[in-house]
């Protein structure tokens, strides 16, 4: 698929992004894809041309550019590397929902020039942590995010944490898709209920499902990646988008 390099100006500096397109020569409804804990590399890249082959603008955005150049992790190894996990939750740690929030608008608003995206609506999707950001930003820009997925995303509906994504259920005008793992710790049955009964309260539109496969089987890369769940997943996007986006 067609790819743009390019930079977006934010509020605490310039952030490395790739913006995907359909093939042929056109403009498509807009979709923020934010990647895992890992960061963004070639699976991600292989993933928003692939969200871009169903009629999507796809940018995928190097969440951590505050960090500067970043030495790549490597997935098998990341979390269980003592000095290596330090170093990535350091990086998660500091994206915090201002910086988020922030980052967001800098992505909507570049989203907005670009020739390539048609109208205003937007999507986000994002894994594993990508997946709480897609709903922190879709609570905090009700005005132009109209669906929004996490696959398995965690801590989406913890108790007691003032930031926790659920709290904003109140403030999501999105199409809401949550797709969770068996026996993932940091998304047990008590926030799937949590985030349930917040989104029934709220009137979000709304889809919590628990996928049979292990956190991280949407990522190609990933240990537990699972093809079944995965191509699940797929579906449930293209559907999500379908009748959120128009596309």
């Amino acid at each position: 698929m067609p790819t743009v390099n390019a930079t977006v100006p934010t509020e605490d500096g310039v952030c490395a992004v790739t913006l995907h397109t359909p093939a042929e020569h056109g403009s498509w409804p807009a979709v923020i894809l934010y990647p895992d804990a890992v960061g963004v590399r070639e699976t991600f890249r292989a993933m928003a041309d692939r969200l871009a082959g169903l009629g999507y603008a796809v940018l995928l955005p190097d969440v951590y550019y505050r960090a500067g150049e970043v030495a790549p992790f490597d997935i098998a190894t990341a979390f269980g590397d003592p000095a290596e996990r330090e170093r990535l939750f350091s990086l998660m740690q500091s994206l915090t929902t201002e910086r988020i929030v922030r980052d967001a608008n800098a992505f909507l608003e570049f989203l907005a020039g670009r020739p390539e995206v048609s109208g205003d609506r937007v999507g986000t999707t994002g894994y594993c942590m990508g997946g709480r950001i897609s709903l922190i930003v879709a609570g905090h820009r009700p005005d132009r995010i109209a669906a929004a997925a996490s696959f398995h995303g965690g801590f989406l509906a913890v108790a007691d944490e003032p930031e926790s994504p659920h709290l904003l259920a109140d403030r999501t005008a999105a199409n809401v898709l949550v797709a969770g793992a068996e026996n993932d710790d940091s998304f047990p049955a008590e926030q799937q209920e949590r985030l349930e009964q917040a989104f029934i309260a709220a009137g979000v539109q709304h889809s919590i499902e628990i996928y049979p496969a292990q956190h991280g089987f949407a990522v190609p890369d990933a240990p537990s990646f699972d093809a079944a769940a995965s191509e699940r997943h797929w579906t449930a996007l293209a559907d999500l988008y379908a009748k959120s986006l128009g596309s």
